[in-house]
């Protein structure tokens, strides 16, 4: 008995948006590979470049700055400078290194020609974060630092992220201005990056430098894999649910 045209048409309609839906389902998660192989070649770059910074000679702070000035990142640029740190006016960054939880000890440096750049010297168990606790650490005259370049960000990376308690000198994110502000120094005469210490021997061994995590997670690959996989598996699965109403309808004809 044939069935009526009305039904037919609901399932000719049915099948219609079926397949508009698959294709459009199966060019989206092709997209989606796609940006992340696309992702995976900039993450590789961006690893290919720091390396490649971070093996390349130390370069003066005035260099640096002119660098920066002609519009160039400096993040994980090697550069040296020489002043004379000011530990009254020291900021902690809360952080961990290998699981014990501490601080990263922010000094202003002051160079010879008056500008100051904040100097991430290193890390500090907790213990140890009140100056007179690690005193033969704070050495004093002028002083060499080689370390990188690092930019600070603009805001708060995250709404998870605490807020810095500026009262407390505390900071949770590197607020670089803030972080000016509070060691007292003059904001024109301040850098624009932070420079993180390299290893050297400190006196008493805190701060310890050369600290600084260079780690850039990349999954793309994996991201990539999925969604391609995804797309294949869409394509098997309308694949036999085609053969199966084929089927179905040649059974129900015979």
């Amino acid at each position: 008995m044939n069935k009526p045209k009305s039904s037919v048409a609901k399932n000719s309609l049915a099948k219609w948006i079926m397949a508009i839906l698959a294709i459009g389902a199966f060019i989206a998660l092709c997209f989606l590979g796609n940006w992340q192989m696309q992702r995976l070649e900039w993450k590789e770059g961006l690893v290919a470049q720091i390396d490649q910074r971070m093996a390349a000679s130390p370069v003066s702070i005035s260099d640096m700055q002119t660098i920066q000035q002609n519009g160039e990142d400096v993040d994980y640029r090697q550069v040296m400078v020489s002043g004379i740190f000011d530990h009254t006016n020291e900021a902690y960054y809360y952080n961990t290194n290998n699981g014990v939880v501490g601080w990263n000890v922010f000094t202003p440096l002051t160079t010879e020609n008056g500008l100051v750049v904040l100097v991430n010297r290193g890390f500090v168990p907790d213990q140890f974060r009140e100056p007179a606790a690690r005193a033969k650490g704070q050495v004093s005259g002028i002083q060499s630092i080689t370390g990188l370049a690092r930019t600070p960000p603009s805001e708060k990376p995250n709404s998870f992220m605490p807020e810095n308690d500026i009262a407390a000198n505390i900071f949770f994110w590197k607020d670089l201005p803030a972080m000016a502000v509070k060691m007292g120094q003059d904001a024109d005469k301040v850098a624009p990056f932070f420079i993180d210490a390299g290893k050297g021997k400190i006196p008493g061994g805190y701060p310890r430098g050369g600290t600084t995590r260079v780690s850039f997670p990349n999954n793309h690959l994996q991201y990539a894999a999925t969604w391609y996989g995804l797309a294949f598996g869409l394509v098997l699965v309308i694949g036999f649910f085609l053969w199966s109403n084929r089927k179905s309808k040649i059974d129900s004809d015979a």
